[in-house]
């Protein structure tokens, strides 16, 4: 290839990528976007069990009758954490 050629080509090419830029100017659009905020806004007051006051020699007996007792509370509880949780997804 001549010189000559080459640098038509390079004229060419210049032409080429200065008439890919002139488009029509990018109009600004208004984006929303979610911002994270917390949903839980207070820590739930966690019950006390009957299980956590027992006596390190506590009868089975005695063991077996604070989990009865803990079960109804326990299971508000749950109840409670998994609103909480529902409510944050």
């Amino acid at each position: 290839m001549s010189a000559r050629r080459i640098l038509w080509a390079c004229a060419l090419l210049v032409v080429l990528l200065l008439a890919a830029c002139a488009g029509p100017t990018p109009v600004v659009q208004e984006v929303k976007v979610p911002v994270y905020r917390p949903c839980v806004t207070a820590a739930l007051e966690r019950p006390t069990f009957a299980t956590r006051t027992l006596a390190p020699d506590a009868s089975d007996g005695e063991k077996v009758l604070a989990l009865a007792r803990d079960l109804p509370l326990h299971l508000k509880y749950e109840t409670q954490l998994e609103a909480v949780i529902a409510g944050c997804l």
